[in-house]
């Protein structure tokens, strides 16, 4: 059996309310990402701005909690939101700092529309670490995506044994 953890950063909500979707349908543990409350605005568009300027810079956010220990999981699903068709800074910073071991990534996210490039970005900042296909589900629609959801746990944890 597959040992799993969920790890999630949510800016509006929409990404924490798909990683308890996920995480009430299999086993699992979970990390919050968080960062300094400060760090991002309220507003969507001064926090892209934020987050642009993090890119530009090199200057990710410092994460505030403890990294947990991945070693000890055969898979990590990373949830975060779509920022400007790329993971919010935060999800990059984690990847960056993080030792996952051997464990595979699994990005799961959210979009207002359109994922850009997300999942490509994902596996620039995962390295040479283990990718699968991610799963991308509008903001708004989370509420409705189970079945989607339940198919690409499914089809990860078949791939995964």
């Amino acid at each position: 059996m597959n040992k799993i953890l969920i790890v999630d950063y949510s800016w509006s909500g929409h990404t924490a309310t798909l990683a308890q979707t996920i995480s009430d349908m299999v086993a699992s543990d979970r990390y919050q990402i968080q960062v300094q409350p400060s760090t991002f605005a309220k507003d969507m568009y001064a926090t892209s701005d934020t987050a642009q300027q993090q890119l530009q810079s090199g200057n990710l956010p410092t994460l505030v909690q403890p990294l947990p220990d991945c070693n000890n999981y055969d898979v990590i699903l990373v949830g975060g939101p779509v920022w400007s068709g790329k993971p919010a800074t935060p999800i990059m910073s984690f990847l960056s700092t993080v030792d996952t071991g051997n464990a595979l990534l699994a990005p799961f996210y959210t979009h207002a529309g359109t994922a850009g490039e997300y999942e490509a970005t994902f596996k620039q900042f995962a390295g040479t670490r283990p990718v699968a296909t991610g799963l991308g589900i509008t903001g708004n629609a989370v509420d409705a995506a189970n079945p989607k959801i339940k198919s690409w746990l499914e089809q990860l944890l078949k791939e995964e044994k």
